[in-house]
């Protein structure tokens, strides 16, 4: 931080059994209610943060990236700024497609899934009822799932849903190599965010 700018507090989190996600049929994977209902509130409480979604924002990477998307547009109230990078959108399209179903084994809630929940906000957006966020969606041009994001991209300009893009050049799908390489956009986007 530098002397007389405002600093930012970036927390990694470890995201529980099945990333950010409720599981319905498992108590134990709750590490979406674990992250909104108990981390968030435990971080304000602990350190001097501006305990506002004006000054609180989201992101991850690859499976983080699909939790990202899903906490972000689920809960526009706790997040103005929202980063999520090169997550399976496709495998998110799928879960929709199915009630819900990632393979056999996985299930998620029916509409928790990104596809559904973009849907559902940009309804909510038209009536008012939920704060705007702020998304900058990134991924690399060599990553295994850069054409989903791509589809994903395309599926929330139908919805009218703004978002900025960072697309990185021969990076494979990983967060280091792309923070590597667009470090400073990511970080920036978020603290632009904060300062509006």
């Amino acid at each position: 931080r530098e002397l007389g700018k405002p600093g930012a507090l970036y927390v990694f989190v470890n995201g529980g059994p099945v990333s950010h996600y409720n599981m319905p049929d498992d108590p134990a994977a709750q590490g979406a209610s674990v992250f909104i209902n108990e981390l968030i509130p435990h971080i304000d409480k602990t350190y001097r943060t501006i305990a506002s979604r004006e000054h609180r924002g989201i992101e991850g990477f690859s499976q983080g990236g699909r939790g990202t998307m899903r906490l972000s547009l689920r809960h526009a109230d706790l997040f103005l700024s929202s980063a999520p990078g090169g997550g399976g959108y496709e495998t998110e399209r799928k879960i929709s497609e199915s009630g819900g179903y990632e393979s056999e084994k996985l299930k998620f809630a029916r509409g928790d899934n990104v596809y559904d929940l973009a849907r559902d906000y940009a309804q909510r957006r038209k009536q008012a009822s939920v704060p705007a966020i702020k998304l900058q969606l990134h991924v690399g041009t060599k990553g295994f799932n850069y054409e989903n994001n791509l589809a994903y991209m395309e599926y929330l300009d139908s919805l009218a849903i703004p978002y900025a893009k960072v697309i990185v050049p021969e990076a494979p799908h990983s967060a280091s190599k792309i923070y590597h390489e667009a470090a400073r956009q990511l970080v920036d986007f978020h603290l632009t965010n904060f300062g509006q």
